[in-house]
């Protein structure tokens, strides 16, 4: 292929098969284009067929052997551009190619298109079906030959409909006028509606889908009118009377009788949904269609084609029997592998069944349930379990069904009629498509296998007809290769080792399985190139077929191959006193009778048929018509590339394509030839050349060498037409060019000739202008002088006078402002005099007041001072051994009283604690179990209205069982009572939920309240750790002399210093914080497991508790800044609650292991050679991880620890507590107050 930059190409794209698109780079392999939509796509060279540049100008060809480029992308854009048009028929040579338009097109069918098409040459007219019924008749009529028309195509292609339109033109231009009502015409054309009604279903594809294959073959007489008519048909799906799936439905014919009200009364019958043959799938009625007026159609096509009245009754009475066969249960009998009938409903339909057939009832029964096998010694009688008495059910309605259905093909044969004189025929074959789905089984092979002889007829008729074009305008063709799919027809049905025959084989043999037969296929045929064995299975084999590979699951295929005569079926309906179903069931021979089954193989009749079949179609002149579905929604306008190029696929359409490509695809007329391609050489246009030699000369300038000239026209093979574009390309490019640079130029010269006059004519317009503006500037401006002068004369004297009295009004308002201004000095210098009296009179009382308050200050600093004198003496005295002893009895008394106190005060807060957590729980629980019934009696409500829909649509649907009805209603009355009850009490739970909103404000308010109280507490506790420090440092003094005596204290009890001091200090703050706590229970320490906890609850809730964590931390911090100076029992209470509360980091520093780390310094714990206090915090620090074993409580006080041991290491190494102890004690006190400083500012 000839490609150059901006060649209009076809690119292949995997959602819309192919795009139009413009060549952009290129190379040996790839090829860079522009598709239509603006995307860039990088394609390989066997990916891109040339586009016929002038393709977008027209609105497609009526023939595609006419387009430039006979190709696939060609041909799919030419029928969607002519389906854009409501243009539904192209021709393919002489193929028809219709495309559904899904919508009523009442013009193309009528009365005047058929006279129009009548007579008329084959291809004189646009495309249309009448024109091929009409070129088959006249055909028949003047070479005396028979014709037939092969419809073909997918379910909803419109196959049926195509058909019914040529049989009604044929029965136009070949009937006859009759006074009989019943002409040989009519009943041709109404056994199609007969016919659909029997043979037609609902697919997933179609709404009206032809289960069977039909050929119908009219016959006229030397006169070229009707004499007679035959229908053949093939392969009906036997297997949809029992068994169908959502959405598809069964025949047509069970819907119509049960929307009979006679047949319904009359049969025992009711809606579809009752019947198990028919409820299988939920669709029971079709968009548009009556099943009572499609009824009256059958009945009435039943009279029109001959069918007595006592014989409809007996049809839809032998349906109706199928029907009530269907509904008949079993269930296990008393013996073993036997069946019985399932309760009274079952025995009901199985006595209208007999009724129905007119058969004894007790031997239908022995049919369903048991078997007889003949032997020598007599006949053994076999009960049947449930599951082959249902198949055995199954069998028996679909072979009524198939022997009805071919009564009812006999029976229209009889009436029509058949002439046995006539020698000429049309057969019109109307037979399914090519199938492949996801799951294709037996019928999907026996269809296939049909489209395969069909297709080997179809490319023996195209490649005559191309043989014909070569020796009609005598050119050689010997070398054009013929393809064939004979290897596919021999690995099928070839005996004695085909596929048919291997299946008739395991038939044979009852052990025979699915395995075997596979097994048996695969060692035949491993080595052939069209069968392969598929990969995840080792069962299933795929086929090679001329549309593409089609994989086929065996596991039914022998059951559906077997096509067994139960002779107690026939047996009962030949003795059946209806003589119409005695006539389907003749008596079996002698020899037949013999045994219970008669196999009969489905796929060798098959391919009988269609051998028969093919043997009429071969003696007859084929006329093709190809439908095509354009869109799997069935909508109008809608045009699915990758659908249609599938079905032209399966129909053989591009089959044809590629026989034409073998050969010469591209043909043109000489003269359009050289209205096309004569600018390539125009030196040959002068006249002196015809045309055929003008394109000779033609073809010879550009050096081609693939093609031949016929009589009329001119042959190119595949290619060369896009090497001829390119140069005609290339030629009007370099034309356009010239064209273009010669008009530019024109068009530059014009254009600066008009801009020249143009502005000359402007600049003596512009000059005159600009002189008559400046005369008349000058004698404005003079005027303007005059005036000016007499205007400021009389603005100056106005101006004036105005002045004048402006100047004696704001003189005298001066003057008496001025008079007023010193009367008011005066009297504030009075009142100015009056208040420094009184204010230096209010200052000196104050002086008085605070220099007396200074000397009683004084007064009680000298006597503090006397009395720590005083205690220094009585401190010496208390040196003594005795005195000693004495007061270490004292002190272990009272530190025991202390104790006890303070665990009973302990305990009292604990408990107390303890409730008002329990009350918070318990307040919690309710709200969520509150929040819970609420969402609760939302969903049963939910649920409740849910199921009073379920309740109204059925009772929508048992309009007839009263006394059911009567029981929904009051079960509906009881459940709209629970619903009323439901819905007070989602009210009540409301107002509940309401109540408690309105507490959880309450408590915000309080809570707001709360941090308010706690920044004044804030503010009240810094204000006494500044008094704090003032008496630590007046206190120094005292500390370097009771140094001794504290350690000595120290190491007896640590528990027994300062006791007085701390518990005055506790009391008077335990005091001012206990109120806060009790105010508000709510607020508890911030461990890491609440506040994740309460995070769940909201934003809210989150701020509450980070607010509660900050006030509890500030309580502690204020405990520690009072309570540090002093050791005491509260204290050690102080450090228990630091180790068993979580409290935190602040600033990124553990607040536990700073307040620890501050008091044992403030307590001078490290200058004891051995202190309790230590192994106190290490047993409560252990009792904490033992009680609390989880994943928060461990890291926190690794975190404290490590902290506590850097602080305590650095401290130590920096301040020289590794020194004597001499040395340590004299720098105790100082050290101290550094370390005290050092955290308070810490924090």
């Amino acid at each position: 292929m000839h490609l150059r930059q901006g060649t209009k190409v076809w690119v292949h794209d995997t959602d819309s098969a192919w795009l139009p698109a413009q060549v952009l780079e290129y190379s040996r392999k790839q090829v860079r284009v522009a598709t239509a939509s603006g995307n860039k796509v990088l394609a390989l060279l066997e990916n891109v067929f040339p586009r016929d540049a002038d393709e977008d100008e027209h609105g497609g060809v009526e023939d595609m052997t006419m387009l430039a480029y006979l190709n696939e992308p060609g041909v799919l854009y030419n029928l969607r551009r002519r389906y854009a048009l409501n243009d539904i028929y192209t021709y393919t040579g002489s193929i028809l190619i219709a495309v559904n338009p899904f919508t009523k097109l009442p013009h193309l069918y009528d009365i005047h298109m058929m006279e129009q098409y009548k007579g008329a040459p084959f291809g004189e007219l646009s495309p249309h079906v009448f024109a091929i019924a009409d070129a088959s008749y006249r055909a028949m009529m003047n070479g005396g030959q028979s014709q037939s028309i092969l419809v073909s195509g997918e379910s909803g292609a419109g196959k049926t409909e195509t058909t019914k339109l040529i049989m009604q033109y044929l029965t136009f231009v070949g009937g006859r006028a009759a006074s009989d009502d019943r002409t040989v015409e009519k009943q041709v054309l109404e056994s199609n509606p007969l016919l659909e009604a029997f043979g037609n279903a609902r697919t997933v594809r179609n709404d009206n889908s032809s289960r069977f294959g039909k050929f119908v073959e009219i016959q006229f007489d030397s006169n070229g009118r009707i004499s007679g008519a035959a229908i053949r048909t093939y392969l009906l799906e036997r297997s949809r009377v029992v068994q169908i799936t959502d959405p598809e439905r069964n025949y047509h014919c069970f819907y119509q009788l049960c929307a009979s009200e006679r047949d319904v009364e009359k049969y025992k019958l009711g809606h579809p949904s009752q019947f198990h043959y028919l409820n299988q799938s939920k669709v029971y009625e079709l968009d548009g269609v009556s099943s009572a007026e499609e009824y009256m159609k059958t009945r009435r096509a039943m009279g029109i084609v001959g069918i007595s009245h006592e014989d409809q009754e007996a049809i839809f009475c032998t349906l109706a029997a199928i029907l009530h066969l269907g509904n008949i249960e079993f269930s296990p009998g008393k013996e073993h592998d036997s069946s019985i009938i399932k309760d009274e409903k079952s025995r009901f339909h199985l006595q209208m069944a007999a009724n129905l057939f007119r058969c004894d009832l007790n031997l239908l029964l022995a049919t369903l349930c048991t078997r007889s096998i003949q032997t020598r010694e007599g006949n053994i009688i076999k009960a049947l379990d449930c599951n082959a008495a249902v198949a055995g059910r199954d069998a028996l309605a679909k072979t009524v069904y198939a022997r009805l259905f071919d009564w009812l093909v006999d029976k229209i044969n009889s009436s029509v009629g058949q002439d046995s004189n006539s020698q000429m025929q049309i057969g019109v074959l109307d037979i399914y498509g090519f199938e492949c789905f996801k799951d294709n089984s037996f019928e999907q092979f026996c269809i296939n296998f049909a489209n395969e002889k069909l297709q080997q007829h179809f490319n023996q008729h195209v490649f005559k007809m191309e043989q014909e074009e070569y020796s009609k305008e005598e050119i050689n063709w010997s070398y054009i290769e013929f393809i064939d799919n004979q290897d596919v027809l021999d690995l099928i049905e070839k005996k004695p080792i085909g596929i048919i025959a291997l299946l008739d084989e395991a038939c044979m043999f009852p052990k025979s399985t699915h395995e075997t037969f596979s097994t048996k296929l695969f060692k035949h045929f491993l080595s052939h190139t069209r069968l392969e064995k598929e990969k995840f299975s080792e069962t299933d084999f795929t086929l090679s077929h001329y549309a593409g590979k089609v994989t086929y699951h065996t596991d039914t295929f022998l059951d559906k191959n077997r096509d067994y005569v139960v002779v107690e079926h026939c047996n009962l309906f030949s003795s059946s006193k209806c003589p119409f179903v005695s006539a389907l069931f003749p008596l079996l021979t002698e020899e037949s009778s013999r045994s219970s089954y008669k196999f009969s193989s489905v796929a060798s009749r098959f391919k009988q048929q269609l051998q028969a079949l093919m043997e009429t179609l071969n003696t007859t002149e084929p006329h093709y018509i190809r439908c095509v579905k354009p869109n799997s929604l069935n909508q109008p306008q809608k045009f699915e590339n990758t659908s249609v190029i599938h079905q032209l696929r399966c129909g053989g359409v591009l089959e044809a394509v590629r026989i034409s490509l073998a050969g010469y695809p591209t043909r043109r007329i000489y003269s359009e030839f050289v209205d096309r391609f004569g600018l390539i050489a125009p030196e040959f246009m002068d006249g002196s050349y015809d045309d055929k030699a003008v394109t000779l000369k033609i073809l010879q300038k550009l050096k081609l060498e693939n093609f031949q000239l016929g009589r009329t026209k001119v042959f190119l093979r595949a290619g060369q037409i896009c090497i001829l574009d390119s140069r005609r390309a290339d030629v009007l490019d370099s034309a356009a060019k010239c064209i273009q640079r010669r008009l530019r130029t024109f068009i530059a010269r014009r254009d600066f000739i008009s801009i020249r006059a143009a502005a000359h004519s402007l600049q003596s317009c512009c000059r005159g202008c600009i002189g008559r503006k400046i005369f008349a500037s000058i004698r404005e401006t003079a005027a303007a002088i005059s005036i000016q002068k007499y205007i400021r004369m009389c603005l100056m004297r106005h101006a004036y006078v105005k002045l004048y009295s402006s100047a004696i009004i704001l003189q005298s308002n001066v003057r008496g402002y001025t008079t007023r201004q010193r009367f008011l000095h005066r009297k504030k210098h009075k009142a100015a005099t009056t208040i420094q009296a009184h204010w230096r009179m209010c200052k000196v009382r104050s002086a008085f007041l605070q220099h007396q308050n200074s000397i009683v200050a004084i007064q009680c600093l000298w006597r503090c001072r006397q009395a720590k004198r005083e205690f220094r003496r009585l401190k010496q005295e208390a040196n003594e051994a005795g005195a000693l002893r004495l007061a270490k009895n004292k002190l272990e008394k009272q530190l025991e009283e202390l104790t006890w106190r303070l665990h009973l005060e302990k305990k009292i807060r604990v408990s107390n604690e303890e409730a008002k957590h329990v009350e918070i729980s318990k307040l919690q629980k309710a709200l969520d179990a509150v929040n819970l019934e609420l969402d609760a009696a939302k969903l049963a409500t939910i649920n409740e209205r849910n199921k009073n829909a379920v309740l109204q649509n059925q009772l929508q649907l048992s309009v007839k069982k009263k006394s059911d009805l009567e029981r929904e209603l009051v079960a509906m009355d009881e459940v709209r009572k629970e619903n009323a009850l439901l819905k007070g009490s989602l009210d009540s739970f409301e107002k509940k939920s309401t109540a408690l909103e309105l507490e959880l404000v309450n408590a915000r308010k309080d809570h707001d309240e709360m941090i308010k109280k706690m920044r004044e507490f804030e503010h009240e506790c810094s204000q006494l750790g500044k008094n704090v420090k003032s008496l630590e440092e007046k206190l120094s003094s005292l500390e370097d002399e009771n140094h001794v005596l504290r350690q000595k204290a120290l190491i007896v009890s640590p528990k027994s210093n300062h006791r007085g001091l701390a518990k005055s200090i506790s009391e008077k703050y335990s005091s001012a914080i206990a109120p806060h706590t009790e105010q508000n229970p709510t607020f508890e320490s911030p461990t890491p497991t609440k506040l994740i906890s309460s995070f769940t609850h909201g934003f809210s809730d989150s701020r509450r508790s980070k607010l509660t964590a900050e006030r509890h931390q500030c309580q502690i911090l204020c405990l520690v800044c009072l309570l540090i100076p002093c050791v005491g029992q509260d204290n050690y209470e102080l450090l228990s609650r630091c180790i068993k509360e979580d409290l935190g980091f602040k600033n990124g520093k553990p607040l536990a292991a700073s307040i620890i780390y501050k008091c044992l310094h403030h307590w001078h714990a490290f200058e004891s050679e051995r202190t309790a206090i230590f192994d106190y915090i290490i047993e409560g620090i252990n009792d904490i991880i033992k009680v609390r074993d989880d994943d928060i409580v461990l890291p926190y006080w690794l975190s404290n620890t490590s902290a506590l041991l850097c602080l305590l290491q650095r401290n130590l190494h920096s301040n020289g507590f590794l020194t004597a102890t001499a040395q340590r004690y004299a720098r105790s006190s100082s050290l101290t107050r550094r370390i005290g400083n050092v955290s308070y500012e810490e924090y």
